[in-house]
């Protein structure tokens, strides 16, 4: 049978999503806790790799195995196994046609910034902090002209392997919730680095180290080495992920 499950990770600790072998991964500590529960060995798929030190609350994986086990079973089962910064937060067996990443019609992702004169112990791993301030309308204001389907070659990193740069955002938006300033971008998919890229160009803006025409600019270049600085990992998050209503996640 075909599993899907909820995955929640904090990737400070982590050398990104995907196995490397020699090194931490929440790609290998998720199957050697699911391999126990299953009690055979298995792959997981995600919907979408995360770097060092990113950090998700909704990830999607699936996965495949001739053990029988409940849902409760699954999850109970695995959060026994894994380490304290991963855990599972749903489960559900899925149809054969399910991939949790080539399924997937949509991505959400928020960007976090402590934005105060003084650092944070607190949110050291979870948010950039930034000591001058923000202007987070500006910001928004900057961030519309990004949405739509547009070609990012300005926003992806100069190795990202995806065959064509253009990619549809749905949304972007900057908001203040006190001392924290948040980017929420929802997509169709997502470049390698291109949130962290688009945030390291809200933040100049922000400060008022470039106009608000800049973002839209840098987009129209096409040209990752005329475009800002790539943002820190900490303040990124994977928050959820969108599927076809007929697979009820």
């Amino acid at each position: 049978m075909k599993i899907a499950l909820g995955v929640e990770y904090d990737g400070s600790e982590f050398h990104g999503w995907q196995f490397q072998g020699d090194v931490r991964s929440v790609q290998e500590s998720l199957e050697q806790a699911l391999s126990r529960v299953a009690d055979h060995p298995l792959t997981v798929h995600c919907a979408g790799r995360t770097d060092t030190g990113v950090h998700a609350t909704g990830q999607v994986v699936h996965f495949e195995t001739e053990a029988i086990r409940s849902e409760r079973s699954w999850i109970l089962g695995t959060n026994t196994h894994l380490p304290d910064d991963v855990s599972i937060s749903w489960a559900r067996e899925m149809p054969a046609d399910f991939h949790a990443r080539f399924s997937a019609v949509g991505r959400h992702y928020r960007y976090r910034i402590i934005n105060r004169p003084f650092r944070s112990a607190l949110w050291r791993n979870r948010a950039v902090w930034i000591h001058h301030p923000l202007d987070a309308d500006r910001m928004h204001r900057a961030a519309q002209g990004l949405v739509g389907t547009h070609d990012f070659s300005s926003y992806r990193a100069l190795a990202c392997q995806a065959k064509h740069p253009v990619r549809t955002l749905y949304s972007l938006r900057v908001s203040r919730e006190g001392e924290i300033v948040v980017i929420d971008v929802h997509a169709n998919a997502f470049l390698h680095h291109m949130v962290r890229n688009i945030a390291g160009v809200l933040i100049a803006i922000g400060k008022g180290d470039q106009a608000e025409s800049w973002a839209n600019q840098v987009l129209e270049l096409r040209d990752r080495t005329l475009g800002g600085v790539t943002a820190p990992p900490q303040g990124l998050c994977l928050s959820g992920v969108d599927y076809p209503k007929e697979f009820g996640l």
